[in-house]
């Protein structure tokens, strides 16, 4: 596994913001595109951006973009072939740390997590999954309730089998319905697009509104008219999320 890392100048340790990108994204798309580490030199904060899944030779794989290399939605698959190498979620929350601490001047106990669309995903269930790791979360264009969409069916039926209740687990919606945040998050902070050519099928921002609605966990879900689903949408925006998670990292 790969991943880039920004750090600030000076000594540190500096908090940690990690990034999770998208469906097809390696490690180098947020690195070269998003154009975010003017802002987090400002801000004293280093980013971390991993791939999006296992590659390689004996990695399984398929043939489409939403499944295998470049597409693990961050879950540790259980279902062959995908659970032996399949592992994102123990790799983004204890393998990577781990790597991180033996030989980068960082402050893990300040780390926040944001992603953009898959990534997105990625960024708020893991933070809801695991809460002691993260103090703050963000995402662009997130993919909200991946049980409820063809990206996300697809994936879960693959990844985990057919049990929908393990999928419940990984579904942002639903693990605020259960009251996965509470105590947890001032605040959670997305933008997304209105042009975005995955709103209404994949994406769905309304049932993460209406999830923190009815749990009472405070959402600013800013909305952009014009926007797409591109990097030329985080550009615009990177620069306030690294300020919203700089805020609460210290």
């Amino acid at each position: 596994m790969r991943f880039s890392l920004f750090q600030p100048p000076g000594a540190g340790p500096f908090p940690l913001l990690v990034w999770l990108s998208g469906l097809t994204c390696t490690e180098e798309n947020f690195t070269i595109k998003a154009g975010a580490y003017a802002a987090a030199a400002r801000h004293g904060l280093a980013i971390v951006a991993p791939d999006t899944s296992p590659r390689g030779e004996n990695v399984a794989n398929d043939a489409a973009y939403d499944l295998g290399q470049g597409a693990s939605f961050y879950v540790d698959a259980t279902q062959s072939p995908w659970a032996s190498h399949f592992r994102m979620e123990s790799y983004i929350t204890a393998d990577l740390p781990a790597a991180l601490s033996a030989g980068f001047a960082l402050d893990l106990q300040r780390t926040g997590i944001a992603g953009h669309s898959m990534g997105g995903h990625g960024a708020l269930t893991l933070a809801l999954r695991h809460p002691q790791l993260y103090r703050s979360v963000s995402a662009f264009s997130p993919i909200v309730s991946p049980t409820r969409c063809p990206w996300g069916v697809k994936a879960f039926t693959h990844y985990l089998g057919d049990a929908r209740s393990q999928w419940n687990e990984h579904d942002a919606t639903c693990l605020i319905e259960a009251g996965a945040a509470r105590g947890h998050y001032d605040e959670l902070l997305v933008d997304q697009g209105l042009a975005d050519q995955f709103l209404v099928d994949q994406l769905q921002p309304q049932l993460l509104a209406d999830a923190c609605a009815a749990a009472g966990q405070k959402l600013t879900l800013r909305q952009h008219a014009g926007y797409d689903h591109s990097y030329y949408f985080i550009t615009s925006f990177i620069a306030e999320h690294i300020a919203f998670h700089a805020a609460r990292l210290g």
